[in-house]
């Protein structure tokens, strides 16, 4: 029988698995394995410029095309730089195979040169890693690492490759089938158990369903629309869930949680039947866990069962992929009696609709209508912070739009990266990254990259000269402290105790131009329109769009860690009246704990009349306030 060496038949194995790009960084210990790839052409090579970097954008390749990402990368730094990456796609759920380079096995344990334990480093954040030991079981353990990177709940999957073992010859048999003693993934629904939750759901006077990211990943949209325009039950939709239902269909209410709409977070908190698909419940969408959806009965489908009952206790669990689960569901519901829920959450859409305050300047809004607007079909991609939260509020997601972003471990830096690894694996498609000036410069080195493979993404950088979504809760909660936040502060500043501030660095525009790129800088909202225009006609090259964003704008609503869904801070929304003490916590009085917490009660229980402010929007709210004050 033929014999070849370990890097041939990862090679071999790699075509086999129907691998078109692999995101790489060569290094010593992987360089046979670099050279045995020159010799072919099938699979395609993208040469980032930092190993974090390139695991994003195999990352989000792997979002947007439904197939596996996998990565080559060196041992030692090069294997510990993937770890932010590998973390991301395993609190997101996304099939990886990352391949590392390791020393020799008989200097593994020796300190030697560039040698870390890197399975035992991302023991916790991958769903399966392993050393090859032995050059017989090369064939096997890949073959397996895309089959459990792919099933169940998908995730990354790391193999630590000692240079010593690829060099030797073995067999050139690469397996075909796959069996993982312990490992079987379940793929079927338990029909009493969804029966008994549709029951449920028939007898509920206020349902309501959460669609977690879980909906998405399993591309269930399509039946699940199909299933709540049968039942006529209302939708919230965590982030990572958006577009699981179009944003413009008329059951959709919009995404829960700290930056939750009003109505959604209402919804959760009067509902009687909570029927969740694909979400982990975490305390972004939670708040204080007893105080959740303190009035429903729980459903809940994941496919993972570690997931079930962790955080939120549930009445009716089902182990079940979502969309497996969700086409059974279309067989069997019925149309429920839901005209006066409806008319409930209409009223709280109209109460506190979501919006921006104008200010009369160009703000982020103007941008997000911009793309509405002008972008029917494309990948929105964004990094972490201010700019994600309100995308996730306001850029409309429907059948022909896909957001992406880090949404389970909040990675800065995931914004450029990704949208590469979006635009490789959808060539055909607009892709637009919005990021903040921070997360943009995380990772700003892949300029190169995007302009080596000629790709026309179109890069909004909203510059607040901040790290905007730290220093909202600075604003917030902390007094106006803004410390660590402000992106020109250095030497000069504190030589002046922050009188005086340089120039911001870099001049993004000039830095596009440097790589390659194109840079256009927009400081009012009537130029937004012929900036995208300006960038759509770059057919080969990145598009940077700086867009220059008053640091005062917020995102809303907001809740303060530790709140309930219902203590939402709503900003300049009708009805609304806000006490802010000295040191800049504010106390929404239209949430239920203000109800708990009157104007009276805190004058009449102080010694002294605590210093405080008393925010009122409205006109009329104003006089009420000042009649109650005037009357003492």
């Amino acid at each position: 029988m033929k014999q070849i060496t370990g890097n041939k038949l990862l090679v071999k194995a790699l075509k086999e698995e129907g691998v078109e790009y692999l995101f790489g960084y060569p290094g010593a210990c992987t360089i046979d394995i670099s050279d045995e790839l020159y010799k072919q052409d099938e699979i395609k090579i993208v040469l980032p410029r930092h190993e974090q970097a390139l695991v994003h954008e195999a990352d989000a390749y792997a979002r947007t095309t439904g197939k596996v990402g996998v990565c080559l990368v060196t041992s030692g730094p090069g294997a510990t730089n993937l770890v932010t990456g590998l973390a991301t796609a395993n609190y997101d759920s996304v099939p990886l195979v990352c391949f590392t380079g390791q020393v020799p096995r008989h200097l593994i344990g020796n300190d030697a040169f560039q040698e870390v334990d890197i399975v035992g480093i991302t023991r916790s954040i991958t769903k399966y890693g392993v050393t090859v030991r032995n050059r017989e079981d090369l064939g096997r353990i890949i073959k397996e690492a895309f089959y459990i990177a792919r099933t169940g709940k998908p995730g990354p999957v790391l193999i630590d490759l000692p240079k010593d073992v690829m060099a030797e010859f073995g067999s050139a048999e690469y397996p075909k089938n796959v069996n993982i003693r312990g490992y079987k993934p379940n793929t079927s629904v338990h029909i009493g158990q969804l029966k008994r939750a549709l029951k449920m759901l028939s007898k509920a006077k206020r349902p309501l369903f959460l669609a977690g990211g879980g909906v998405n990943i399993a591309h269930a949209q399509e039946v699940f629309r199909e299933v709540v325009e049968k039942t006529q039950v209302p939708v919230v939709t965590t982030v990572m869930g958006r577009g699981a239902i179009s944003t413009k269909h008329p059951l959709f209410i919009g995404n829960l949680g700290m930056h939750g709409a009003y109505a959604a977070n209402m919804a959760v908190s009067e509902c009687d039947l909570l029927f969740s698909i694909g979400t982990r419940f975490n305390d972004r969408i939670t708040g204080k866990l007893h105080e959740f959806a303190p009035h429903a009965q729980i459903v809940h489908i994941d496919i993972d069962t570690a997931s079930i009952s962790r955080n939120i206790h549930v009445d009716i669990p089902i182990v079940a992929d979502a969309k497996e689960a969700i086409t059974k569901m279309a067989e069997y519901v019925e149309p429920c009696s839901t005209s006066k829920w409806l008319a409930q959450i209409d009223a709280w859409k109209n109460e506190h609709p979501l919006t921006m305050r104008p200010n009369g300047v160009m703000g982020p809004l103007d941008i997000f209508n911009a793309i509405n607007e002008q972008f029917d079909d494309a990948i929105i991609v964004t990094d972490v912070g201010q700019h994600q939260m309100l995308t996730s509020q306001y850029v409309d997601i429907t059948e022909n739009r896909q957001i992406i972003m880090s949404g389970g471990l909040g990675t800065m830096g995931y914004g450029l990266p990704g949208a590469i690894g979006a635009k490789i694996g959808n060539p055909d498609k607009p892709v637009i990254a919005i990021s903040g000036d921070g997360g943009m410069q995380m990772n700003i080195q892949e300029l190169a990259t995007a302009v080596l493979e000629e790709l026309p993404v179109i890069l909004c950088i909203f510059n607040n000269e901040y790290l905007g979504m730290v220093r909202q809760w600075q604003k917030l909660f902390y007094g106006k402290r803004y410390s660590m936040t402000n992106l020109r502060a250095g030497a000069l500043s504190r030589r002046t105790d922050g009188e005086e501030y340089p120039e911001y660095t870099p001049n993004f525009i000039k830095l596009a131009e440097s790589y390659g790129a194109k840079g256009i800088r927009v400081m009012k909202k009537e130029d937004i329109a012929a900036a995208f225009e300006e960038a759509k006609k770059n057919i080969k090259t990145p598009t940077i769009i700086e867009f220059i964003i008053d640091p005062e704008e917020m995102v809303y609503p907001m809740i303060k860690p530790g709140g309930t869904l219902e203590d939402m801070i709503m900003d300049c929304c009708s009805g609304q009246v806000e006490l802010v003490t000295a040191d800049g916590d504010r106390l929404n009085l239209k949430s239920k704990l203000c109800q708990l917490v009157s104007l009276s009660t805190i004058f009449e229980s102080a010694s002294t009349i605590p210093e405080m402010e008393i925010i009122a929007h409205e006109a009329e709210d104003s006089r009420k306030i000042m009649d109650y004050l005037m009357r003492g």
